[in-house]
């Protein structure tokens, strides 16, 4: 680890979502799991996740750091006609209901927010920023529901382990199936509201660099 991501490991007991018990899922593009799913269709999609989780006895589903997809086949957000498809996840998801809690993972202040529309965005979107030692970065919060951006303003204070927002449904989502992407940023640059979660292999080095593993926080393994 690096002096930043040892910071972040420092950190104990790490909240995000109210559910209380998690299995890994595994969405890449290798996974035996997705073999006879259709992933471009939410409402089936979402009937998997929801089957997944019943088998495995949990409230939520994570994983997709780094991971490898084909769940943004679907989307021209992804697929523009110049420069390298971006298929490579680089936050962590948390596959849960909708209307499920979410949490600050830390004390900060609201960056940024909006809703980024369209099929395959963030739909709802938070930003905060936060201060440990003398390091400044940013978690981000997407796929939240309409109403966790409604009464919010730039630099309210979120205490750790605050009420932030609950998770939107495939209709505010971006047509996905409900689930958090939580991402760690180290250097936001002009974004406001908005961050890439998924990029192209050409650009993969930088960005882990930049988004380090959001389960250096959350501490699911």
């Amino acid at each position: 680890m690096n002096q930043f991501e040892t910071l972040l490991h420092a950190q104990t007991g790490v909240k995000v979502i109210d559910s209380t018990t998690f299995v890994s899922i595994d969405l890449s593009v290798s996974s035996a799991l997705l073999a006879n799913i259709d992933v471009a269709d939410s409402d089936k999609f979402g009937d998997f996740i929801n089957r997944y989780l019943s088998e495995n006895n949990a409230d939520a589903a994570f994983g997709g750091y780094n991971e490898h997809r084909n769940l943004y086949t679907r989307s021209d957000i992804f697929n523009e006609e110049e420069g390298d498809e971006r298929n490579i996840h680089i936050g962590l998801d948390l596959w849960a209901a909708p209307g499920t809690q979410i949490f600050a993972a830390l004390d900060g202040k609201v960056h940024s927010f909006d809703y980024n529309a369209g099929v395959g965005n963030y739909g709802p979107t938070i930003i905060l920023e936060h201060q440990i030692e003398n390091e400044v970065f940013y978690t981000l919060y997407g796929h939240l529901s309409l109403e966790s951006i409604e009464e919010i303003e730039i630099g309210d204070v979120f205490n750790k382990w605050q009420k932030l927002a609950t998770l939107g449904d495939a209709s505010v989502n971006g047509d996905y199936a409900p689930h958090l992407h939580f991402q760690l940023i180290r250097e936001i640059e002009d974004f406001f509201g908005d961050y890439p979660g998924v990029c192209a292999k050409v650009d993969l080095d930088f960005y882990l660099q930049n988004c380090p593993d959001p389960n250096l926080l959350l501490k699911l393994k």
